[in-house]
């Protein structure tokens, strides 16, 4: 999808059209979700800092972002997705890809796929989006950049709509590009390929492979020696399982204080718990999150043999995590999330009452019925009908703020 976030913006605010528009968090530890093609004129884009993006192009108009909005508008276009082929693998909420070999035969060759997916993405969404046709993931991922409008100082130049990797004609097209166009290739990796005097994916292929190999190591090595050939055989993996579900949350000052960090970790568990009861799953794992104030980010999780699916027994398993980490020197962001996850197991609770030495699975089963009535009450009346008592005083639902804070006036 074009600027996805900040097009689903515009749809519903047709007024902004034409301006420098970000989706983001506005407060000075804001980050950049999106950047209209207005916007990146400035050189402003995703997952840069929003004080630099303010640097870069004062006049930029921040707006909040509405995740849920976002999920509910993917949905739409990932149904438009289904009507062209069942194998459809999501990466994010507006990137996927389709494998259409089965509908060549109905649809055409894959242009003509392509252009048909732009319309009735159009149609369903009055949305744009950008579509790259090859024989691979990788190419096709490719394509789709080739295709899309692009910016510059001068203005906005339109894209091609659909960009075609001939079978073929694949390193042709590859071997020009900046060695940074490999999956597998970060700043590490791009350090460690210029004292190489590797510029391009082109350098990649026509360098000893032994070499290459023993300065990246056997695995990245022979990765991106592949990739550099055009060679990628993963296939399209339709409905593709969660790895995780969590929740992190940026805040605008610092928590030093030890029941404040409990409270935000609850709001967040409670968050965590519902996506995955509505998922239907269960966690055998549990982790947290913590970034310090000087940026240091350490991470602790704890495993129990059957998974849990209530907020109660996914704290009881952080808490003891939480309470071993001197966070007096600040924290700024906290985060949760649930994995190892599996269809949750029918457990019967043997306690009238839970004590604060039950464990994580006994908790879990002593709470279900109740959890299952807080399930009900929310899909009847919302989300914020009922909540834990804890977060009452906090306004913000976790993941509304996903990109940053703003900051307290």
């Amino acid at each position: 999808m074009d600027m996805f976030y900040v097009a689903v913006e515009l749809r519903r605010n047709p007024q902004l059209r034409g301006l420098p528009v970000v989706v983001g968090g506005d407060g000075s530890r804001g980050v950049v979700a999106a950047a209209s093609y207005e916007a990146r004129r400035f050189g402003v884009f995703s997952a840069m800092s929003s004080a630099q993006a303010k640097r870069l192009c004062p006049q930029a108009i921040f707006l909040p972002g509405d995740h849920d909005l976002y999920s509910e508008v993917s949905a739409e276009v990932f149904e438009v997705f289904q009507t062209i082929t069942p194998l459809v693998e999501g990466l994010s909420l507006d990137e996927a890809f389709l494998d259409v070999t089965g509908a060549r035969r109905l649809l055409g060759e894959g242009t003509k796929i392509a252009e048909e997916i732009r319309v009735r993405v159009k149609q369903a969404t009055q949305l744009t989006c950008s579509v790259g046709v090859a024989p691979n993931k990788f190419l096709a991922k490719l394509a789709s950049v080739f295709a899309k409008p692009r910016a510059n100082r001068d203005g906005v130049e339109p894209g091609h709509g659909v960009y075609e990797v001939q079978f073929g004609r694949e390193l042709e097209f590859l071997h020009p590009l900046a060695v940074e166009s490999l999956w597998g290739v970060g700043p590490v990796t791009l350090e460690k390929l210029a004292a190489l005097s590797i510029k391009t994916v082109g350098d990649v292929a026509k360098f000893d492979r032994k070499i290459l190999l023993t300065v990246l190591g056997d695995s990245l090595g022979e990765h991106l020696f592949e990739l550099s050939q055009g060679i990628d055989d993963r296939s399209v993996e339709p409905d593709r399982d969660a790895k995780s579900i969590g929740h992190e949350e940026t805040f605008s000052t610092d928590i030093k204080d030890l029941a404040v960090a409990h409270g935000q970790l609850l709001r967040l568990a409670d968050a965590v718990s519902a996506r995955c009861r509505n998922a239907g799953v269960g966690a055998r794992t549990i982790s947290l999150k913590i970034k310090f104030a000087d940026f240091q980010v350490i991470t602790r999780a704890a495993s129990v043999e059957f998974p849990v699916t209530t907020t109660q027994a996914m704290m009881r398993l952080v808490e003891p995590l939480l309470r071993e980490i001197d966070i007096s020197g600040g924290v700024r962001l906290l985060g949760i999330s649930a994995r190892n996850l599996v269809e949750p197991e029918m457990q019967l609770s043997l306690f009238d009452d839970v004590t604060d030495k039950s464990t994580a699975n006994e908790l879990d089963a002593a709470w279900s019925s109740t959890t299952s009535a807080i399930d009900d009450i929310r899909d009847k009346f919302g989300d914020a009908a009922i909540k834990p008592a804890s977060a009452l005083s906090h306004k913000r639902k976790p993941g509304s703020s996903k990109w940053g804070p703003s900051d307290p006036h």
